[in-house]
Parts: structure tokens; C-alpha cells; sequence
């Protein structure tokens, strides 16, 4: 799996003085990686750029310097780089207004289990959610989870000679999908594959 090693990490006073044009890049690059499925849903499909943007961001938010901090937060952080096999996203509920959001991710418990991808001519391969920690409970879902999706070597080999990509979510308060991602954003994703 790769890793973004400790030492390839900017030191916060660096990160300082370069946040600003590695934040618009990293804005620009999750453009082709980032998935509305209806009003209210996101995925940001994660790589190494995404997350080590992540990690940057929240060592300079906690000021952390040393080095068992940094490698706490890599240990947290790295398992989001996709590893060949697979494609791994943060999945967002968005629901501006405070008491909506309250009610729907009651509604929308278990939503995090029904968002799938489907290579052209195989079966959809649905997340693989929240590995690290449970964030739902007997009362409502989170309004962030992390998903991972398992692809066979059939579906690496057909995406790569430019089959379909297709997203969905089936829950019953929340239907979409989209039966062919745009050229950008399958590209990118493509590219996570080995």
C-alpha cells in the first residue's frame, strides 16, 4: 500500500510559506475526483495528494512538530491512499440547515453501505465502509464516512481499456446515479488503479 512517509512531510514553517499554492492545487486536483450523487451527497474519491494535504492541514492545525505525533497522524491518514486495487473516498452528507441535517441522517442510517461503483458489464461492488471506527449508532448516521471499493483484476483490466464507469447510491431515502462518469474525473480515478 503506499505511504506517505514522515520524512517527505513539509515542516510546519515550510507549509507555511507554501500552504496557499499547494491548497489551490490540491483544489484543482479534486475537481476530477470529487462526485455529487443527487443534492445532498458527496464523494471525494482520496489519493496521495488528497490526503497529504489532509495530513499537512492537521498538523498545522494542532501544531504538531514531533515525531510520535506525526506518526499518529500518518497511521490515521495513510490507510485513505488507494492501493492499487481499489478506490477509497470520503462520502459527505450535506445539509446546510442544522435541524434537516438532524433529521435526514436519521433517515439515512445506513446509507454509507448502499453507495456503489459498477465497472461496465460486472456486477456494482458496494463500499466498503468506515473501517477505523463506527459512525452510526441506534439514532442517526455521520455526516462523514470513509469508503473503500474492492475492484477485481477484471474490473482494473476493463476500466483501463475504457470501460464505463458508473456511481450509485441505492438507499431507500436516497436513490441516484450516474451511468458514466465524465473522461476527467473516470481518468483520475483510472489512474489510482495498478
Amino acid at each position: 500500500m503506499p505511504q506517505i512517509a514522515p520524512h517527505s512531510l513539509l515542516t510546519l514553517e515550510a507549509y507555511a510559506r507554501q500552504r496557499d499554492d499547494f491548497r489551490a492545487r490540491v483544489i484543482e486536483h479534486k475537481k476530477h475526483r470529487t462526485v455529487r450523487l443527487g443534492e445532498h451527497l458527496t464523494l471525494i474519491f482520496e489519493d496521495e495528494l488528497t490526503v497529504r494535504y489532509q495530513v499537512q492541514e492537521m498538523l498545522r492545525i494542532e501544531r504538531i512538530f514531533e515525531e510520535e505525533g506525526i506518526r499518529e497522524e500518518l497511521a490515521a491518514y495513510n490507510p485513505l491512499i488507494p492501493d492499487g486495487g481499489n478506490f477509497k473516498a470520503t462520502m459527505m452528507l450535506e445539509y446546510p440547515d442544522p435541524e434537516e441535517r438532524r433529521a435526514m441522517l436519521a433517515q439515512l442510517k445506513g446509507v454509507e453501505d448502499s453507495v456503489w461503483v459498477s465497472v461496465a458489464g460486472c456486477k456494482p461492488v458496494y463500499a466498503i465502509a468506515d473501517e477505523d471506527l463506527e459512525r452510526e449508532n441506534e439514532q442517526k448516521t455521520s455526516a462523514v464516512h470513509f469508503l473503500r471499493f474492492e475492484l477485481d483484476a477484471q474490473m482494473r483490466a476493463s476500466l483501463k481499456h475504457g470501460a464505463h464507469l458508473a456511481v450509485g447510491v441505492d438507499h431507500p431515502r436516497c436513490t441516484y446515479a450516474i451511468p458514466a462518469l465524465d473522461h476527467p474525473v473516470r481518468a483520475a480515478l483510472v489512474a489510482d488503479l495498478a
